[in-house]
């Protein structure tokens, strides 16, 4: 019997199909020196090769929408800076060959993200893309990217870039393996959009040859080769079961005995709006307004904010809608909101610290959502990401406040806010609990990197406890606390949240669904239970061992 791959698990689903690998980046030719003669004709085509792949990636980001329309567009305008083409120009000069010019000029700007380390070392796979991309042009080569066997396939790859996983079709792709990646790289970002089962960091993956079946099961975050007839009637089985759960309960979230949980949906930029406004849902618990300020030299105006917002309250008039203000910093340098030069960005000025900087960015903000809000129907909160201490929370209410918009809420993100939950729910109307950096500050634990997937997982009693402290301290002091992180995507997690005392999730449509199942079989004293036994555990797969098995 053949071992099984492991790594990180996406999704809850299973299925089974033939591999199909990736198509390999261009080999590069031998090496050759450009005679100075010839240097300018080879620089142009250096050049014509990069404006070529930005242009395509321009074309997609037109077809694409929501997270892969922002990343291709990031991608696009990272191929087209100048100062890389002017490097790789150089290169020619100094006589270095076409392609080797390219691999060079991206392998200095990858090394600069590799240097910054935190979530720009993720971008590293784009830029190796975009490489490849351009030598291939530069070549006459067919570009890499997804295959096309003529059948179903589960897709296996190193790595994903954004400009093949924007053209992914999920009629053909029944699930995504992956050898490098973490819990929110791309490719997991992509699975649970799509609703597809996926296992991204997973050592040895592109061992798989094509053709051959596997087995993934998203659950479990394993990868089994060859699995006999039966294992994948059953996997087929419960699949079935699962999705039936999933669609046998309907309306607002709540536990067996008729406890409430509303259950809302994330948004991250107007072209997902439809999607999420249809969902089965209570609204949004997590508006994010980046998609509003990036790849931009300047701040957007308030009439350009305000129309953007309204188009979102108007869409779910009558349902609350929870907008995150601005969270600049770490994996969004912005130059208008902040420094560009800080040794550690995850650590430096992001998030509400930014209001510090230019106060103006938040107020202009704050006017165009509470005109935004007027008369539209929408139930409005707003939330500060990174809030740290229980002063700036008081600071930010009174600022929303002012501007006419009653309920303000603050994220809490960093272990010193869980600490001091009990002061930050005094100053503000609600708590919503970012899973995700959380348990990056918490464990110490780069939320993007592969090798620590393990810390990162939300089922690690470290990460529940500063939950339970955050919850208990909103019940004191009658304030409702959510969860808007991936943790509220997992439906054998959900019940444990709710147990903690967590009263609303926040995830993407796609999760509700098994989300709300979930909640609908468990009692809220079988919810308590279960957030014991994950308390108890000694670490995170302990955790999730004794839940399962005591969940059914």
């Amino acid at each position: 019997m053949t071992t099984p791959l492991t790594g990180i698990g996406v999704g809850n689903g299973t299925a089974a199909g033939p591999v199909a690998r990736m198509a390999p980046p261009p080999p590069l030719p031998a090496a050759r020196t450009v005679p100075p003669a010839e240097a300018d004709t080879e620089a142009a085509s250096v050049r014509e090769a990069l404006r070529h792949v930005a242009a395509e990636l321009e074309e997609r980001t037109s077809a694409a929408s929501g997270d892969a329309a922002d990343v291709l567009s990031a991608q696009a305008m990272m191929v087209a800076d100048p100062a890389l083409a002017d490097r790789a120009d150089a290169l020619v000069h100094e006589g270095s060959d076409g392609p080797r010019a390219l691999a060079g000029a991206f392998g200095e700007f990858r090394t600069a993200l590799e240097a910054a380390g935190g979530l720009f070392a993720e971008r590293v796979a784009d830029l190796d893309d975009l490489r490849d991309r351009s030598v291939a042009r530069f070549l006459g080569l067919p570009m890499p990217g997804l295959p096309d066997p003529g059948h179903p396939y589960v897709l296996v790859a190193e790595d994903l870039a954004p400009a093949d996983t924007a053209l992914l079709d999920p009629a053909q792709v029944l699930a995504l393996v992956t050898e490098r990646g973490g819990p929110t790289s791309h490719t997991a970002i992509l699975a649970r959009t799509l609703g597809l089962p996926a296992v991204v960091g997973c050592p040895h993956a592109t061992t798989l040859t094509d053709g051959r079946t596997v087995l993934v099961d998203a659950a479990r975050g394993s990868v089994e080769p060859d699995p006999r007839p039966e294992t994948v009637a059953e996997a087929a089985s419960r699949e079935e079961q699962r999705r039936h759960r999933a669609e046998s309960v309907s309306g607002p979230g709540r536990t067996a005995d008729g406890h409430p949980v509303k259950l809302l949906v994330n948004l991250g930029a107007t072209g997902e709006l439809a999607a999420a406004a249809a969902a089965d849902s209570e609204g949004v618990g997590l508006f994010r307004t980046e998609f509003l300020y990036l790849d931009r030299e300047e701040a957007p105006s308030e009439e350009e904010q305000r129309a953007a917002y309204r188009e979102v309250f108007t869409a779910f008039a009558g349902r609350r809608v929870v907008v995150r203000t601005l969270d600049a910093g770490a994996d969004k340098p912005l130059p208008f909101a902040v420094s560009g030069d800080e040794p550690n960005p995850a650590l430096g000025v992001r998030g509400l610290r930014t209001a510090t900087r230019d106060p103006e960015l938040l107020e202009t903000q704050l006017a165009a959502v509470a005109a935004a809000a007027e008369g539209s129907g929408a139930e409005v909160w707003v939330m500060a990401p990174m809030v740290a201490l229980p002063a700036e929370a008081a600071a930010f209410a009174a600022r929303v406040r002012a501007h006419g918009l009653p309920t303000a809420g603050a994220m809490v993100e960093v272990p010193a806010a869980a600490l001091r939950a009990e002061r930050v729910a005094e100053a503000c109307d609600f708590l919503s609990i970012g899973t995700n950096d959380l348990a990056q500050y918490t464990l110490a634990a780069d939320r993007m990197l592969g090798d620590l997937a393990e810390l990162l997982d939300p089922w690690q009693p470290a990460l529940l406890e500063l939950v339970r402290a955050t919850a208990r301290a909103g019940e004191r002091n009658d304030r409702p606390v959510g969860v808007c992180g991936e943790a509220a995507a997992d439906p054998l997690l959900a019940p444990v949240l709710v147990g903690l005392g967590v009263t609303s999730l926040s995830a993407a449509p796609n999760s509700l669904p098994e989300v709300r199942a979930s909640l609908a079989a468990h009692t809220l004293d079988q919810c308590r239970r279960l957030a014991e036994l994950a308390l108890d555990a000694p670490d995170a797969a302990a955790a999730r061992s004794a839940v399962g098995q005591a969940a059914g």
